[in-house]
């Protein structure tokens, strides 16, 4: 596959004129608009530039086309909903599609996570979830309960709730105090003790006493909730230790203190269940998701809830609003349509699943392709994940990695995600062995010419 039908006609028409006006998020402006590195089209595993060259997606959009690209099904589902009914407030009304879609969602959830609160995004989802954990102790008669815990190089979204539980520098740096009464977990990554590793590192499980520490220092009674990514994502692929997840819960358990999971990357498959805490055997009170529930197509995102904490809401008199939260496109009907195409082409197809059997091949290629390369530090996989740490230029931390992504576009025909010197692979459901071998071939060209 060289080129997508169609777009090389519409070349022209593709191409802006001024790339000024758009400032672009998480880009440096001013390297990007010097080359740009501009999409216009996708199918299946490709992305395709404005003259139709193709771009083999090494990294699902971000992390979130999980089914592919422009799949017929999902497609079909939004076109018939935009033509049926475009938009139908989630406030004091609903719609079919939105309550059918949460039992959906709830049914693919571990143990009691019964309840669906929709949103538009990660950030919305981490957001609503610390909202949730506060009001739920307000409701219980615990309001002294305000304390949240997050984790070092932990990557929660935008919002300023998701920063200040957050750990990444430069995500917290420029915006001032944050919130207030926010402590935060060690990180688990060591590279003496877990350079290439394939799966979940045996060291490191004892990472999580430290919230024993972080629990004697405020005392369990100011502590509200605790949030981490079952695997950090965004910091550069940081799988959890064995033994790590359920001692953090049986800690939580012990101190009355919630647990959530933020699964808006590992959800929907990502590690080869619906839900990561699934993987783990770990359930935790509430699940942050986004990103795969439709498969990228729509904004959507949402918190699952366990039965317990919705029903602490459910008191006072029926008429009254039990919570005082929402967004004007919570459940909106496009995204629920999409989403609800997403999971039956994920059961269908048997995605899920297939993330499992592809684990140990996709871990086999990148580490017999990758380890050894020119500045290649560190490689670490867990179901269809790959990061590889790239040995910093020095004074210019993130400058190798930049390059390496600016060749993959340019000169190799591959899409990676980058966050600092780390390249993040992430394909895809639907890629095949042999494409798996063309991403790591061509990342591995990549990779020797920025050595």
């Amino acid at each position: 596959m060289t080129s997508q039908p169609g777009l090389r006609a519409a070349a022209d028409t593709l191409a802006p004129n001024d790339l000024g006006a758009w400032w672009m998020p998480f880009t440096p402006n001013r390297s990007f608009k010097a080359r740009p590195r501009l999409i216009a089209g996708a199918k299946d595993m490709h992305y395709f530039t404005p003259d139709g060259r193709a771009i083999l997606d090494g990294s699902a959009g971000l992390w979130c086309c999980n089914a592919g690209h422009n799949r017929d099904p999902i497609v079909a589902a939004i076109q018939r909903q935009a033509a049926e009914l475009d938009f139908s407030p989630a406030f004091q009304f609903g719609t079919p599609q939105a309550f059918t879609l949460a039992s959906r969602i709830a049914q693919l959830a571990p143990g009691d996570l019964d309840h669906v609160f929709f949103v538009n995004s990660g950030s919305e989802a981490v957001d609503t979830a610390l909202k949730i954990a506060l009001a739920y102790w307000n409701v219980t008669g615990q309001g002294q309960r305000t304390r949240l815990i997050g984790r070092e190089r932990g990557y929660h979204g935008v919002g300023f709730g998701g920063i200040s539980v957050g750990g990444i520098v430069n995500n917290r740096k420029f915006f001032g105090s944050l919130l207030a009464g926010v402590d935060h977990l060690p990180h688990t990554y060591n590279r003496a003790e877990q350079a290439f590793t394939k799966g979940e590192p045996e060291w490191g499980g004892h990472l999580a006493e430290d919230l024993e520490r972080i629990i004697a220092l405020h005392d369990a009674s100011t502590i509200a909730a605790v949030i981490v990514e079952p695997m950090a994502g965004s910091t550069g692929v940081l799988p959890p230790p064995k033994g790590y997840l359920q001692k953090l819960r049986q800690i939580c358990d012990r101190h009355g203190i919630l647990l959530i999971f933020d699964e808006v990357i590992t959800g929907f498959g990502r590690l080869g269940f619906p839900f990561a805490a699934e993987r783990y055997g770990v359930v935790p009170d509430m699940i942050t998701f986004a990103k795969g529930v439709n498969s990228g197509t729509v904004p959507m995102g949402g918190v699952i809830v366990r039965k317990p904490i919705y029903d602490a809401f459910m008191k006072g008199p029926e008429w009254g609003i039990e919570l005082f939260h929402g967004y004007t496109y919570s459940a909106h009907p496009l995204a629920c349509a999409a989403a609800l195409a997403a999971l039956d082409l994920y059961r269908e197809e048997g995605l899920f699943e297939r993330v499992r059997k592809l684990e140990g091949p996709w871990a086999d290629a990148v580490m017999t392709g990758l380890k050894g390369l020119p500045n290649v530090v560190d490689i670490r996989t867990l179901g269809l994940v790959a990061a590889i740490d790239l040995a910093s230029k020095p004074g210019a931390v993130g400058a190798r990695a930049y390059e390496a992504m600016e060749r993959a576009f340019h000169e190799a025909g591959l899409m990676i995600r980058i966050t600092g010197d780390t390249i993040a692979l992430s394909p895809p459901f639907i890629v095949s062995e042999d494409q798996i071998g063309e991403i790591v071939e061509k990342t591995a060209r990549v990779l020797k010419a920025v050595g």
